[in-house]
Formats: C-alpha cells, sequence, structure tokens
C-alpha cells in the first residue's frame, strides 16, 4: 500500500511539474518569436525593404500579439488553445513581414 502510494505521488509530482515546464516553454517559444520577427522588421526598415508606411502597419500588428499574449497569460496559465491562436496570430504576421520585405515598393 505505502509502496503504491508513493508510486502514484510520484508520478502526479512528475506530471504536475511536466505541465507547469510546458506552459513556460510554450512561452518563451511565442516570446522568441516576437522577438525574431521585430529582428525582421528592423532590418527590413534600415535596408529599405519595408517603407514607413508598412513598418508601422507591422507595429501594430506586433502590438497586438503582445496584447493577446498578456491576455493570454494573464491567468498565469497559456492553454494549448490560447497558445494555437496566439501562433495563427504569429503566422499570419510572418507572412504579411516577407509580403512587406519582398514586394516592389522600396524606399531607395
Amino acid at each position: 500500500m505505502k509502496k503504491e502510494f508513493g508510486f502514484i505521488f510520484a508520478l502526479a509530482l512528475g506530471l504536475i511539474m511536466t505541465s507547469t515546464s510546458f506552459g513556460q516553454d510554450s512561452s518563451q517559444r511565442v516570446d522568441a518569436r516576437q522577438t525574431a520577427q521585430r529582428t525582421r522588421i528592423v532590418e527590413g526598415r534600415s535596408s529599405g525593404e519595408v517603407t514607413n508606411r508598412e513598418a508601422s502597419i507591422l507595429r501594430k500588428q506586433q502590438g497586438h500579439i503582445r496584447r493577446a499574449e498578456r491576455k493570454a497569460e494573464a491567468d498565469g496559465e497559456l492553454t494549448r488553445r490560447e497558445r494555437r491562436r496566439l501562433e495563427r496570430k504569429q503566422d499570419k504576421a510572418s507572412r504579411t513581414i516577407r509580403r512587406a520585405k519582398h514586394n516592389d515598393l522600396d524606399n531607395n
């Protein structure tokens, strides 16, 4: 009986620790991707591939994603559904950045 209780307790503790670290990993992935996207916008702006107007639109889009992330993490947990929603927003932002960098508009 004591061995079974100890095993169940260890298993439950392991699951709790895994789920907690999974949430942190998800949040860190979202943050890292946000940073990479901001870097792409700055690089595009400095190279002239992105116009002032495009950069303004991209920055607003990034702000929207940051607000959505803060709202999702407000309860202290980033659920799978919230993470997917954020990733979809980031996917859309990534496509928008790519289009802005590779269109024919130029600041040069």
